[in-house]
């Protein structure tokens, strides 16, 4: 095999071990892919999250999944105004697979100077494509007040201890 063969082979192979590589450590997800729609997840369920300014003392009302985002308690809280980047917070609600102390830590980091003097409640809302209709359900699953994280009781969250 000639030599400029060999060596077109081997820079193509090192291309693709350093794409696998970045995908694998991106959830399948590497950028000039990801904002194209043609190689985006359209068409397949979703996890975003949602935001809310909640009264600091949870009740069983407050856990109680809904289906319009009209129907969540407490009010909007606008992400951008406090300098937190909506992809940021969708990101834990939908990639954190264990919550631990350390994982709720960096959480309340994200919100930072807001929790001083409000409660946020975090919401995860899931979408999917249904006969040709999006259908999105909001469980709450995350209250942040001043001092302390409460979980919603009615789902399981896997913990590691350390």
């Amino acid at each position: 095999m000639p030599v400029l063969y060999r060596k077109s082979l081997r820079i193509l192979a090192g291309t693709f071990v350093v794409y696998a590589l970045l995908v694998s450590t991106h959830l399948g997800e590497f950028w000039p892919f990801s904002i194209y729609p043609m190689f985006s997840r359209g068409g397949h369920p979703w996890v975003r999250s949602v935001v809310r300014e909640a009264p600091a003392h949870p009740s069983e009302a407050l856990w109680r999944p809904r289906t319009a985002p009209d129907a969540l308690p407490g009010r909007p809280f606008p992400l951008d105004l406090a300098g937190i980047n909506q992809n940021d917070v969708a990101n834990f609600v939908s990639k954190s697979d264990v919550w631990d102390a350390a994982r709720v830590k960096a959480m309340r980091k994200v919100f930072g100077e807001a929790l001083h003097d409000r409660a946020l409640l975090i919401v995860r809302a899931e979408g999917h494509l249904d006969d040709n209709a999006v259908t999105v359900a909001y469980t709450p699953f995350l209250l942040l007040t001043p001092d302390t994280t409460f979980f919603n009781p009615s789902l399981s969250f896997p913990t590691r201890e350390r």
